[in-house]
């Protein structure tokens, strides 16, 4: 009844599993007596990307850049303002809400709090059964032996069926969280930083956790972090968002070996050496993040940018290949 699914190695020949085209989400801002639109948060502003079949694309960039929104806009969480996205070949969202919901069974989030996204309401087992309940799947009976396996699954024991949030760990209840993600075996997780509010040595767990959960069912992730260092040990991709749009996107041995975005250079520059003999350049970056609601002409990162250029000012780069046939994609006028 279940599926199972081992991720292979090579994915070139398959058509994606995640095709997003033009993503935008644009956030009203009204005001005065009857409540006119007096202007628009760009929170996306155009994004686009490909994800196959069990591999993991890593986002990364500061608060307020869109990360979360595009992780939600994917499942239509929050409806995109313009744009597609695609699963499988098939638009989400654009027919019948039945149609939605059936793709959602496909789809799945592993939200940042593990205990605000958990009803302090409902029991374990409650939380883990929802989706098939929703969804109608199975008996009673099996719907029991589901939750079972996927308490067991991510490494916690029957005892906690009947038991609140309130009684476990913070990594026991994001484990929960993941459990409820897995219940209906779903192709795409949305990973919105999982680990951020667990203690340090509770994040390792929870990291080998999924990626244990990947190599042996093939799920593809979004995994959204603001560390760089467990971006690096989960992800097959790395995009890196800036004011809403992706400027810099290749394969994470890519991005960390040679990254070519200025914007990429100075997060890469922040990463701890733990080596005291170890003297790295530190790049640092001069002004604050440019408003969504008003952002700048040409490359918003210009008014931060070490190397900016009169084109940068006016000129909006777009987000092509670094060379010729390569897979490391950057939005920049000086990239070559």
């Amino acid at each position: 009844m279940w599926r199972v699914m081992t991720q292979t190695d090579d994915n070139s020949m398959q058509p994606p599993l995640l095709d997003v085209r033009g993503l935008k989400k644009y956030f009203a801002v009204r005001g005065g007596w009857f409540g006119r639109v007096r202007a628009q948060v760009r929170a996306l502003d155009g994004v686009s990307f490909t994800l196959h079949h069990g591999k993991t694309l890593g986002l990364v960039g500061e608060s307020g850049c869109g990360k979360s929104t595009l992780g939600r806009a994917l499942l239509h969480l929050q409806p995109p303002t313009a744009g597609e996205v695609l699963l499988n070949g098939v638009s989400i969202g654009a027919n019948r809400r039945q149609l939605l919901l059936e793709e959602r069974r496909q789809m799945q989030i592993i939200f940042q709090d593990p205990f605000a996204s958990l009803s302090p309401r409902r029991t374990v087992a409650q939380i883990i059964r929802e989706p098939l309940d929703i969804h109608n799947i199975g008996t009673a009976a099996s719907r029991r032996g589901r939750v079972e396996e996927l308490l067991s699954i991510v490494g916690m024991r029957t005892n906690a069926l009947n038991r609140y949030p309130h009684e476990f760990s913070g990594g026991q209840r994001q484990r929960i969280g993941i459990a409820r993600a897995l219940a209906l075996d779903p192709q795409f997780i949305v990973a919105d930083e999982p680990v951020s509010a667990l203690d340090v040595s509770v994040q390792s767990q929870v990291l080998n956790l999924i990626s244990k959960l990947q190599r042996e069912r093939g799920i593809a992730f979004l995994f959204i972090s603001h560390d760089l260092a467990v971006i690096q040990h989960v992800s097959d991709e790395v995009g890196v968002m800036y004011l809403g749009k992706i400027v810099e996107q290749a394969p994470a041995a890519d991005i960390y070996r040679a990254p070519r975005h200025p914007y990429t250079q100075a997060l890469l520059s922040a990463i701890p050496v733990p080596d005291p003999q170890h003297k790295s350049r530190r790049i640092i970056l001069r002004g604050d993040v440019p408003s969504p609601l008003n952002p700048p002409p040409g490359c918003a990162f210009h008014t931060r940018c070490p190397v900016a250029i009169e084109r940068c000012r006016h000129i909006q780069p777009e987000l092509k290949p670094a060379m010729a046939g390569s897979t490391h994609r950057v939005a920049c006028h000086l990239a070559d």
